[in-house]
Protein backbone atom coordinates (compact mmCIF):
# COMPACT_ATOMS: atom_id res chain seq x y z
CA UNK A 1 0.00 0.00 0.00
CA UNK A 2 1.07 3.72 -1.21
CA UNK A 3 2.05 5.50 1.80
CA UNK A 4 4.24 8.34 3.22
CA UNK A 5 7.80 6.77 3.94
CA UNK A 6 10.59 8.33 5.39
CA UNK A 7 13.39 7.93 2.70
CA UNK A 8 16.17 8.02 5.36
CA UNK A 9 14.65 5.13 7.60
CA UNK A 10 14.60 2.61 4.13
CA UNK A 11 18.07 3.37 3.58
CA UNK A 12 19.28 2.75 7.20
CA UNK A 13 16.82 -0.86 6.90
CA UNK A 14 19.09 -1.64 3.68
CA UNK A 15 22.55 -0.81 5.53
CA UNK A 16 21.41 -2.95 9.18
CA UNK A 17 20.48 -5.77 6.81
CA UNK A 18 24.10 -5.49 4.72
CA UNK A 19 25.95 -5.12 7.44
CA UNK A 20 27.33 -7.80 8.27
CA UNK A 21 27.91 -8.57 4.67
CA UNK A 22 29.46 -5.52 4.19
CA UNK A 23 31.93 -6.05 6.96
CA UNK A 24 32.99 -9.17 5.52
CA UNK A 25 33.73 -7.98 1.93
CA UNK A 26 35.91 -4.84 3.30
CA UNK A 27 33.70 -2.35 2.61
CA UNK A 28 33.83 0.66 3.91
CA UNK A 29 29.94 2.69 3.41
CA UNK A 30 29.45 6.37 4.19
CA UNK A 31 26.23 7.79 4.56
CA UNK A 32 25.24 11.68 3.69
CA UNK A 33 21.77 12.52 4.09
CA UNK A 34 21.62 16.22 2.99
CA UNK A 35 17.66 15.88 4.46
CA UNK A 36 15.13 12.84 4.97
CA UNK A 37 12.69 13.26 2.20
CA UNK A 38 9.44 11.86 2.87
CA UNK A 39 8.04 10.08 -0.63
CA UNK A 40 4.50 8.41 -1.19
CA UNK A 41 5.51 4.68 -2.00
CA UNK A 42 5.19 1.51 -1.21
CA UNK A 43 7.89 0.95 1.59
CA UNK A 44 8.64 -2.93 1.21
CA UNK A 45 9.16 -2.35 -3.22
CA UNK A 46 11.28 1.00 -2.66
CA UNK A 47 13.42 -1.38 0.45
CA UNK A 48 13.80 -4.25 -1.89
CA UNK A 49 15.40 -1.87 -4.85
CA UNK A 50 17.96 0.04 -2.05
CA UNK A 51 18.75 -3.62 -0.84
CA UNK A 52 19.43 -5.11 -4.91
CA UNK A 53 21.55 -1.54 -5.55
CA UNK A 54 23.43 -2.27 -2.37
CA UNK A 55 24.21 -5.98 -3.25
CA UNK A 56 25.03 -4.82 -6.76
CA UNK A 57 27.83 -2.34 -5.32
CA UNK A 58 28.59 -5.58 -3.25
CA UNK A 59 29.47 -7.86 -5.70
CA UNK A 60 31.06 -4.89 -8.11
CA UNK A 61 33.85 -4.89 -5.02
CA UNK A 62 34.76 -8.23 -4.83
CA UNK A 63 38.23 -7.26 -2.81
CA UNK A 64 37.25 -4.24 -0.61
CA UNK A 65 35.96 -0.86 -1.83
CA UNK A 66 33.97 2.52 -0.54
CA UNK A 67 30.30 2.83 -0.78
CA UNK A 68 28.75 5.92 -0.59
CA UNK A 69 25.41 6.67 0.19
CA UNK A 70 24.08 9.92 -0.30
CA UNK A 71 20.26 11.30 0.05
CA UNK A 72 18.98 15.02 -0.53
CA UNK A 73 15.77 16.82 -1.64
CA UNK A 74 14.86 18.88 -4.71
CA UNK A 75 12.44 20.53 -3.96
CA UNK A 76 12.37 22.89 -7.62
CA UNK A 77 11.50 19.56 -9.25
CA UNK A 78 9.31 17.86 -6.11
CA UNK A 79 11.51 15.09 -5.55
CA UNK A 80 13.37 12.92 -3.45
CA UNK A 81 17.33 11.73 -5.09
CA UNK A 82 19.43 8.61 -3.62
CA UNK A 83 22.84 7.89 -4.88
CA UNK A 84 24.52 4.95 -4.48
CA UNK A 85 28.33 5.45 -5.63
CA UNK A 86 30.63 2.41 -5.44
CA UNK A 87 34.49 2.10 -6.09
CA UNK A 88 34.02 -1.29 -8.04
CA UNK A 89 34.82 -2.41 -11.51
CA UNK A 90 33.04 -0.41 -13.08
CA UNK A 91 30.93 -1.03 -16.42
CA UNK A 92 31.68 -0.28 -20.45
CA UNK A 93 29.36 2.02 -22.09
CA UNK A 94 27.86 -1.45 -23.98
CA UNK A 95 26.87 -2.64 -20.89
CA UNK A 96 25.40 0.63 -19.36
CA UNK A 97 23.26 0.35 -22.72
CA UNK A 98 22.16 -3.15 -21.67
CA UNK A 99 21.83 -3.54 -17.42
CA UNK A 100 18.30 -2.72 -17.96
CA UNK A 101 17.37 -5.00 -19.68
CA UNK A 102 15.55 -8.02 -18.34
CA UNK A 103 18.17 -11.25 -18.15
CA UNK A 104 21.55 -9.46 -19.04
CA UNK A 105 24.03 -9.48 -16.35
CA UNK A 106 27.41 -8.56 -16.14
CA UNK A 107 27.91 -11.01 -13.25
CA UNK A 108 30.44 -13.63 -14.07
CA UNK A 109 29.39 -17.21 -12.19
CA UNK A 110 31.00 -17.49 -9.07
CA UNK A 111 33.16 -20.32 -7.68
CA UNK A 112 29.90 -22.14 -7.26
CA UNK A 113 29.13 -21.59 -10.43
CA UNK A 114 26.26 -18.72 -9.68
CA UNK A 115 25.72 -15.62 -11.48
CA UNK A 116 22.93 -13.37 -11.44
CA UNK A 117 19.83 -13.95 -13.17
CA UNK A 118 19.86 -10.56 -15.06
CA UNK A 119 16.35 -9.23 -13.09
CA UNK A 120 16.93 -7.71 -10.47
CA UNK A 121 17.77 -4.09 -12.49
CA UNK A 122 14.81 -4.69 -14.37
CA UNK A 123 12.24 -5.21 -11.74
CA UNK A 124 13.83 -1.90 -10.22
CA UNK A 125 13.39 0.09 -12.89
CA UNK A 126 9.88 -1.45 -13.59
CA UNK A 127 8.81 -0.23 -10.00
CA UNK A 128 10.49 2.92 -9.76
CA UNK A 129 8.53 4.09 -13.14
CA UNK A 130 5.22 2.33 -11.31
CA UNK A 131 5.89 5.59 -8.61
CA UNK A 132 6.33 7.67 -11.29
CA UNK A 133 10.42 7.86 -10.83
CA UNK A 134 13.18 7.21 -12.74
CA UNK A 135 16.80 5.15 -12.04
CA UNK A 136 20.40 6.65 -13.91
CA UNK A 137 23.71 5.05 -14.09
CA UNK A 138 27.36 6.35 -14.85
CA UNK A 139 29.92 4.10 -14.54
CA UNK A 140 33.53 4.36 -15.41
CA UNK A 141 35.19 1.07 -15.48
CA UNK A 142 38.18 0.42 -12.91
CA UNK A 143 36.71 2.95 -10.83
CA UNK A 144 33.38 2.14 -9.93
CA UNK A 145 29.57 3.11 -10.59
CA UNK A 146 26.76 5.80 -9.84
CA UNK A 147 22.89 4.31 -9.59
CA UNK A 148 20.62 7.60 -8.85
CA UNK A 149 17.19 7.01 -8.22
CA UNK A 150 14.67 9.54 -8.12
CA UNK A 151 11.30 9.76 -6.45
CA UNK A 152 8.42 11.57 -5.89
CA UNK A 153 8.43 13.84 -2.80
CA UNK A 154 5.07 13.02 -0.86
CA UNK A 155 2.54 15.66 -1.54
CA UNK A 156 1.30 15.98 1.88
CA UNK A 157 5.32 16.53 3.07
CA UNK A 158 6.36 20.01 4.90
CA UNK A 159 9.86 20.78 2.97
Amino acid sequence: MVQPTDLGRLVEEVLVLTEKDLSKHRIQVETKFHDRPVVSVVPGQIEQILLNLVINARQAMPHGGRLRIEMKTNAHANLAEVKIVDSGVGMSREQLGLIFEPFYTTKEPDENGHGGSGLGLSVCRQIIEQHQGRIRVESVVGKGSTFTVKLPLDDESDD
